[in-house]
């Protein structure tokens, strides 16, 4: 798997840290606040998922994803409101209970020392990344991103999202390297779409909210594993 690379990019949410569960929390919160103080039975992952990869070209695709959320939930809000509504839900979450999933900084430490470039790429955005890098302490006594990573790339970095492969082939320029240097670990199907759309490798860590998609996923990816327990113990046999 890793014979002859150089590069592991790692997605963010629901791949290195246990988050996904949360953003549907945070959503689920949000949908209530907004509505009648009820939810519907909507798969709100895939919801999520499948509006961000409808605005990835626009601008600001979470603040068209909250106009979509105010329109289907019949909220007199502004789509400004509501994300910024949003936020402040959002801000406990990331600061006080996001974590690493397990095992997955014992990868981190042992991929470095063995010497490989470590990167984030993730759809998640700059303000969020910077709690998870200053104010964070699950992830800061872990494993600290600017300790490991030497290059984060989210939202911010580029102007079409997963999976559209811009933000690979960014990293691809920036570190001036191939494709076939490089591994990308994913979790959802948008990011392992990013993954085929580039022309690189890709494993694949099971996270629960993307079972509706499975099928599909093992289809189109290299490797797969239920965590990074199992990961783990492959790359070091294969060391």
């Amino acid at each position: 798997m890793l014979e002859n690379k150089k590069v592991i990019i790692f997605d963010l949410d629901g791949t290195l840290i246990d988050s996904i569960g949360i953003w549907n929390a945070i959503d689920e919160e949000v949908i209530k606040q907004i509505g009648n103080g009820e939810i519907d039975d909507v798969d709100i992952a895939k919801q999520r998922d499948t509006k961000l990869k409808e605005y990835s070209k626009c601008d600001d695709a979470y603040l068209e994803y909250c106009g979509f959320l105010g329109e289907k939930y019949a909220s007199n809000l502004p789509k400004e409101e509501i994300k910024k509504i949003r936020y402040e839900i959002a801000y406990h979450y990331i600061r006080d209970i996001v974590d690493y999933k397990p095992y997955a900084e014992e990868v981190l430490k042992f991929l470095k020392e063995k010497g490989y470039i470590l990167v984030i790429a993730s759809t998640t955005n700059d303000h969020t990344i910077k709690i998870y890098k200053n104010e964070n302490k699950n992830i800061i006594n872990k494993a600290n991103f600017e300790d490991y990573f030497t290059l984060i790339f989210s939202k911010g970095a580029v102007k079409e999202l997963k999976p559209n492969p811009e933000i690979h082939l960014k990293i691809l320029k920036e570190l001036n390297v191939k494709k076939e240097e490089c591994l990308i670990v994913e979790d959802a199907l948008i990011g392992v779409e990013a993954a085929n759309n580039a022309g690189i490798d890709v494993a694949v860590i099971y996270d629960k909210y993307s079972d509706c998609d499975r099928k599909k996923i093992r289809s189109l990816s290299q490797y797969s594993f239920s965590g990074f327990k199992e990961m783990l113990d492959e790359i070091k046999r294969e060391d």
